[in-house]
């Protein structure tokens, strides 16, 4: 293989991916993430688009004709020291697979120059140091994990890398066995933790910090998480795969007033709000969330029509929604089609998810959109509620605003998960 040639790395949390994957781009190579477990039904379809000449999987995997197929258990380990290819900024360091739970992901072009930009602004953003220890429970396939990951070797600290948080409390008493101070999660880990979990009881006084990303996750339960673990500073985050990772960030317990936002934008980039004529709009007006700087990328792998929609000249068009408040902290309205028009008023499923997850006996919701014949459309509610939650339908019924129109609240022992975590909405109501 020669410098440039695209490899896919298949994903698991175990430290020889990140080992695989952080040795392709010091090879010179372009790592292609993907989830291992995928892998084995999409792998070919995937060799295809990306254009790779190998696939890298712990226990290896027929790739056909023409490529290479490389086991983790089988590498041999040489002692011998090589020196990194030579790269330059602009040059690809690897395809990163948008996080989108519908659809066929679209593989992003994440430079070395974006990557080195958006891993120095968020430990700006952080104060992260040298001796910093991360807690992974998200693939590095996706982007939030993979960003944590970077951010914390970049210092020189480390990554302790656990997949067994179907039983949170196991992952706890490993972050604070080898002393962990980071913890990173979508909102879903959190309201767990919160609902599931002993975090209350158990000893992780040398956390220094909560890190979430990957949606909304409700102010009431920001707040709860910074009682429980008060010398922790919570940041909530804003990003996308296109900006390679994270765009904005919170620390709440510096602003709690502001708790509800994902904070002001990373140091070396500028966000504005755009209305439906494309021109930036007043602070506290809604309209498309836009983004430009160094850590915004170079458009997806081998589709100009879709980076040519996404990535307007300097700006990345996100296709979320929110606001800017006066002192230039940014509010998350709606992320992409994550809406509902109910009797023509549009209703974000981020907000309808968080305000049914703080009722008392949810453990978790997701929320999907579903025709009526009044409204026009309305929510199909899917909830994970704690044992012996008595009447817990009727509260969270009482708790939905009256212009929410409701077709339907279903009790459901688990909600559909992608490998990142976060909920797989095309999934709700299918047959498991």
């Amino acid at each position: 293989m020669q410098a440039g040639d695209r490899i896919v790395i298949g994903c698991a949390l175990k430290p020889a991916t990140a080992l695989a994957y952080l040795g392709a781009m010091y090879a010179g190579l372009t790592p292609v993430l993907a989830d291992e477990q995928k892998l084995a039904n999409s792998g070919a379809k995937l060799i295809e688009k990306s254009r790779a000449k190998a696939v890298w999987t712990r226990k290896g995997m027929d790739c056909g004709d023409g490529v290479q197929s490389f086991c983790g258990e089988r590498c041999e380990h040489h002692g011998d020291k090589f020196e990194p290819a030579a790269v330059a900024k602009d040059d690809v360091a690897a395809l990163m697979p948008t996080s989108g739970s519908t659809g066929e992901p679209r593989l992003v072009m994440v430079t070395h120059e974006n990557l080195i930009a958006n891993t120095e602004a968020i430990i700006r953003s952080q104060d992260l140091g040298a001796d910093e220890r991360a807690m992974l429970i998200m693939p590095v396939s996706y982007c939030f994990g993979a960003s944590v990951m970077h951010t914390h070797l970049y210092q020189g600290g480390g990554v302790v890398f656990d997949s067994r948080f179907m039983f949170p409390d196991k992952v706890l008493r490993a972050v604070d066995a080898y002393e962990c101070t980071s913890f990173a999660g979508v909102p879903t880990v959190y309201n767990i933790l919160l609902r599931r979990s002993n975090v209350r009881a158990l000893p992780l006084g040398g956390l220094r910090r909560l890190l979430q990303a990957g949606g909304s996750l409700a102010p009431e339960s920001i707040r709860e998480m910074r009682e429980i673990l008060p010398r922790a500073e919570f940041f909530a985050m804003y990003g996308q795969t296109e900006a390679t990772a994270r765009i904005a960030c919170l620390a709440a317990g510096r602003f709690p007033e502001r708790v509800g936002s994902v904070g002001a934008p990373l140091d070396n980039l500028k966000v504005r709000i755009a209305g439906e004529n494309g021109q930036e709009v007043a602070n506290g007006c809604t309209g498309q969330i836009q983004v430009r700087g160094p850590s915004i990328c170079a458009g997806y792998a081998d589709d100009t029509d879709a980076t040519t929609a996404k990535f307007r000249g300097e700006w990345l068009c996100t296709g979320d929604f929110g606001c800017l408040d006066d002192a230039g902290f940014l509010w998350i309205k709606g992320r992409g089609d994550d809406f509902v028009k109910m009797r023509g008023v549009r209703v974000s499923m981020g907000e309808v998810e968080a305000r049914v997850a703080d009722v008392a006996g949810v453990c978790e919701c997701a929320a999907k959109r579903v025709q009526h014949p009044e409204a026009g459309e309305a929510l199909a509610l899917f909830i994970v509620a704690e044992e012996a939650a008595d009447g817990v339908l009727q509260r969270v019924r009482r708790a939905l605003p009256a212009h929410w129109t409701c077709a339907s609240i279903d009790l459901v022992p688990e909600l559909p998960k992608a490998g990142n975590g976060k909920v797989a909405r095309s999934r709700l109501g299918a047959p498991a």
